[in-house]
């Protein structure tokens, strides 16, 4: 026994949302912790009971450990990822993808099997990443307002577990009879545009979800910069097909589509706008500061 322990000579800190996508992690828990363990850790272990929990473990204790895992979706690793940069606690993070649809990991190459996704947590292999602030909040990977916004947050849960992306798509649908469009100026680089748009993300990488690929030479993962893709308010039938074939495509390079791409962004508009930040709900603003905590984040791969 005293050898076994001996060779655990590094602290891994496990959060766990134990109802995060299909209720995976349930069946899987043992099996990662002993893959942490193979890796030479001593496991603590957090099962998570109410949202923010995860952000307030990894605030108040991160600190304690070599190791942050995360056991959940999308908005279980923002919550981690969030209490670590409140206190600007850099340790290596692995993630365990348990979602619905898991975007984060497949944009980000980290194996979706659990088992597979544990022990790359344990390796040695970690790669800096650049993480959003959206005012006094984080993002890892988009901050949305406009349409489709809220289907991230508001989709029932049992639908996302059986459908996956379909059950975002299916909202999206409905979403389009609601389209509202929002008056915004933003200012950036020393430059201020005014528009009206129906949609926006702002990313960290290329990715911007399952709708665009922006191009290689445009934004890196840890260039401490973020992309904005802003669609344009139609404004006739001819304008609606453009952004269709664009969104059907995936190929943002469209006259009703605006691409910028900055280290910060200000935003403001005459009304109230709902925002999401890695698919969980960050509520009405006026006005929102985007800027990067530039490779904060280290990940396991």
């Amino acid at each position: 026994m005293t050898t076994a322990l001996q060779a655990l000579d590094k602290t891994a800190l496990l959060i766990v949302n134990p109802v995060a996508g299909r209720m995976q992690i349930r069946r899987n828990l043992t099996r990662v912790i002993q893959n942490l363990m193979a890796g030479g850790y001593m496991v603590t272990s957090y099962v998570t009971s109410s949202r923010g929990e995860a952000t307030e473990l990894a605030e108040q204790i991160g600190s304690k450990y070599d190791l942050l895992v995360c056991a959940g979706g999308d908005g279980t690793l923002n919550e981690c990822i969030s209490g670590l940069a409140k206190q600007n606690i850099q340790v290596p993070v692995g993630y365990i993808p348990c979602g619905s649809t898991n975007d984060f990991a497949l944009t980000h190459e980290i194996p979706v099997d659990i088992a597979k996704a544990s022990r790359a947590a344990a390796s040695e292999n970690s790669r800096s990443y650049d993480i959003g602030c959206f005012s006094e909040r984080f993002f890892l990977h988009h901050a949305l307002f406009g349409a489709f916004t809220r289907m991230a947050y508001s989709t029932d849960q049992a639908q996302k577990n059986v459908l996956g992306l379909g059950a975002y798509l299916l909202d999206g649908i409905r979403e389009f009879s609601n389209l509202k469009s929002i008056s915004m100026s933003l200012r950036f680089n020393d430059t201020c545009v005014e528009g009206e748009y129906v949609f926006g993300a702002f990313s960290t990488n290329r990715l911007i979800g399952e709708i665009f690929a922006l191009p290689e030479d445009l934004i890196a993962p840890d260039d401490g910069k973020l992309a904005a893709v802003l669609i344009k308010t139609p404004k006739n039938v001819t304008q609606w097909d453009l952004i269709v074939r664009s969104l059907l495509s995936g190929d943002p390079q469209c006259e009703m589509i605006e691409i910028l791409v900055s280290d910060r962004f200000l935003i403001r508009t005459e009304e109230s706008v709902e925002w999401s930040l890695d698919g969980e709900s960050s509520g009405l603003r006026t006005e929102a500061e985007l800027c990067v905590k530039q490779g904060f984040m280290l990940l396991r791969r």
